[in-house]
């Protein structure tokens, strides 16, 4: 199934599909006529409940697509169309309010209804300077305005609710039906659209609204086709991808993550299970959005609580089958990711397949990046993985496309972009950090890209030269450390990079430092039992290297060589073991 017409079934599944030709736009004023198209007031319908007001979210006739012309909504619209005012410099402002008067007087001539009338008698009457001479809040300034009737806004219809408006609504739309084509969404015969609604909400991308279908140049066009005539889709199909897409890319739909710069959404189909696909698809989202994002609070709702223990269950391996919901069954799962392109929006990922085979390939991601000792604060989300990758550990310093190609190798389980790899090293470079969550990266990358077996945990009688050049790094560190104390700079932030490229050129060196450090460690008694012991594990990290060190070490054995260290430096002998080795550890 394609990305549309799986986006076309959904809207089918929206709890509150708007009808067609209506979609849900940000509304933040309306104006109350009276019959005779006087104006009783203006209502603010903003959401006053947080710091600042938020325009609320309401049906209304579907806007036009504007791109750099002149093109007036119906019922409804900015001030500078409705009312010919703007808080900016408003050069087509006239313009855009003759246009808004002239559609309303051509679509309205002859009705006979009260509140049409109403509104046509205002248009006529109204002036731009009377905006000011009624004292109208000027944060109503460029926001959208609908109107209604006095009595009827009292129990909340609109103008545009009225069946005459919505009549005429139909009408002007059957009106602009051209021939039909074979609709590639749906398969039916119907209207193509030539223009797709804009899809708003994605990160980054213009805040009027983006494509994610359009013809537009010359270069685009094909066998004489313009725009849409290109990929003929249907108008029906058209509004129902476009109105899923932008329903599930509203901020708090439970459907959105941010994936680095792709806005990523996903939804679940269990039609197949009848009576119960709702409860089941709602359940599917939340775990997935569980397994990419924040886990669920414990402490809340029973429901909440439920996800977050099939959470638990699932990373430590659990099979859905096993887990006493359905979840393994006929439960299809979608994934879509999309970042801005100019005016365009660029589909960075897009996943389609069961959510048992999805949880899977999370299962397996999720023993890819296991690491002792383990992140402090349980499972990361994947936006703080990639935040590793950053300079500065920034989310907008994530190198483009990194987050998309590494999403889309975890969806379908197949190899780690290389590219990963690569930044994370280099963040290793440049700050010399080396934290769980990049000891995490490195290992997952080594295991699925190169094959190697790579430890969990240390491995002391792991062979491989490169990891065991760095757990001796470490050891070395830490006798640096016995010996010296707090430094301003230790031999990681002034070697690592170089010890873990050109072993040979830094490691003869490093050793001649470890002898002056070893016999200040072994001049004081409080650190000379610690020293011993460093010395011995020295020289039984020395006994697994060849008799040679390494001349350069490539991309994936610097990988291995971090992990070493990492392994090294953090681990902890078990309460068994001497209070010596213990101390040791620290």
């Amino acid at each position: 199934m394609s990305v549309l017409s799986s986006l076309a079934r959904a809207y089918d599944r929206l709890p509150d599909a708007p009808p067609s030709g209506f979609s849900s736009e940000k509304v933040g004023f309306c104006i109350s006529l009276n019959e005779d198209g006087s104006v009783a007031h203006v209502t603010d319908l903003r959401d006053t409940s947080g710091k600042k007001p938020v325009p609320r979210q309401m049906l209304v006739p579907h806007p036009v697509k504007r791109t750099a012309g002149i093109s007036p909504n119906t019922f409804w619209d900015k001030t500078s169309y409705v009312l010919g005012v703007t808080a900016g410099e408003g050069k087509r402002t006239q313009a855009e309010h003759a246009a808004f008067v002239e559609h309303h007087q051509a679509l309205l001539s002859g009705t006979e209804d009260t509140g049409l009338k109403a509104l046509l008698q205002f248009l006529g009457d109204w002036t731009p300077d009377r905006f000011s001479q009624l004292e109208w809040p000027e944060e109503m300034k460029d926001q959208n305005v609908i109107f209604a009737l006095e009595d009827e806004r009292l129990i909340h219809v609109y103008l545009h609710d009225r069946a005459a408006a919505q009549a005429l609504w139909a009408a002007a739309g059957a009106a602009g039906d051209r021939s039909g084509q074979i609709c590639l969404v749906s398969g039916r015969h119907g209207p193509v659209a030539r223009l797709h609604p804009s899809i708003k909400g994605v990160w980054g991308a213009q805040s009027s609204g983006a494509a994610l279908v359009s013809f537009n140049l010359d270069a685009f066009t094909s066998y004489g086709h313009e725009q849409g005539d290109n990929a003929p889709v249907s108008e029906d199909a058209a509004f129902r991808y476009t109105t899923a897409l932008n329903r599930f890319l509203e901020k708090g739909s439970g459907h959105r993550l941010q994936i680095g710069d792709a806005s990523t959404v996903f939804w679940a189909d269990a039609s197949g299970l009848g009576g119960a696909a709702h409860q089941v698809e709602e359940m599917a989202e939340q775990l997935f959005a569980g397994y990419f994002d924040t886990d669920p609070a414990a402490e809340e709702e029973n429901a909440v609580k439920e996800i977050g223990i099939l959470l638990e269950r699932i990373r430590k391996g659990d099979h859905l089958q096993d887990l006493g919901v359905q979840l393994d069954g006929e439960i299809r799962f979608f994934v879509l990711g999309l970042a801005p392109n100019a005016a365009r929006l660029s589909v960075r990922f897009y996943f389609e397949n069961s959510f048992g085979e999805l949880t899977r390939h999370y299962q397996c991601f999720i023993s890819d990046m296991r690491i002792d000792p383990p992140p402090r604060d349980g499972y990361p989300p994947l936006w703080r993985y990639l935040r590793e990758t950053a300079v500065l550990g920034k989310g907008e310093n994530v190198p483009p496309n990194l987050a998309g190609e590494w999403m889309r190798s975890i969806l379908s389980g197949g190899r780690y972009p290389l590219s990963l790899l690569s930044a994370v090293l280099t963040r290793l470079r440049a700050d010399g950090e080396i934290n769980a969550l990049r000891a995490g990266i490195l290992k997952a990358n080594l295991v699925r890209n190169f094959n190697w077996e790579a430890p969990v945990a240390l491995d002391t009688q792991n062979p491989d030269p490169a990891y065991v050049l760095g757990r001796l790094f470490a050891v070395l560190e830490k006798i640096q450390l016995l010996a010296l104390g707090k430094v301003n700079a230790t031999i990681r932030d002034r070697y690592f990079g170089a010890a873990s490229a050109t072993p040979r050129t830094v490691f003869p060196l490093l050793l001649k430092l470890n002898l002056h450090h070893r016999s200040k460690a072994e001049k004081n008694e409080n650190t000379r039992k610690l020293e011993r012991f460093f010395s011995g594990q020295i020289a039984e990290i020395m006994n697994l290297l060849p008799t040679e060190f390494p001349k350069s070490l490539s991309l994936s054995d610097q990988g291995k060589f971090s992990i070493g260290y990492y392994h090294q430096f953090n681990y902890r002998k078990s309460e068994d073991t001497s209070s010596d080795a213990g101390e040791a550890s620290q």
